[in-house]
């Protein structure tokens, strides 16, 4: 069974910048045996947000794989809005920090941390955030 939530979650990757940030982030701060949970919730202007936690509280429904050395964790509810996805880790004059790459998403916000799906309400179409300013 395990082997089949391992493939079933696969087409989630991190990019090695993306790795070496959270290994970075790991390491700083002391987090044996933790893992990177990504999520979504709603909100955001688009009808959907990115989470993003480090995390050691797994549970039994989760999926689970290793990118470049770092256990990515995703709910099962989650994977559905993000099958395909890769995150990044970018640095740029703006700042740094995560971008994700949502192929399930027909639209986002201007910052990229919110997104709407297919079935996703059109009434939330277009807008933005604090973020996108």
């Amino acid at each position: 069974m395990m082997l089949a939530e391992q493939t079933q979650i696969e087409t989630i990757a991190l990019t090695p910048a993306a790795a070496n940030a959270v290994q970075d982030l790991l390491a700083k701060r002391e987090l044996e045996g933790y893992a990177l949970r990504v999520y979504i919730k709603g909100g955001g202007c688009s009808g959907y947000q990115y989470g993003m936690a480090l995390d050691n509280n797994f549970r039994e429904q989760d999926l689970v794989t290793d990118c470049f050395g770092v256990k990515v964790v995703v709910d099962e509810v989650s994977i559905d809005y993000m099958r395909g996805a890769t995150i990044d880790f970018v640095e740029d004059v703006m700042g740094s920090g995560f971008k994700v790459e949502n192929p399930n998403a027909v639209s986002s916000c201007g910052c990229g941390s919110s997104f709407r799906t297919q079935d996703g309400d059109a009434s939330q179409e277009g807008g933005s955030c604090s973020s996108c300013h």
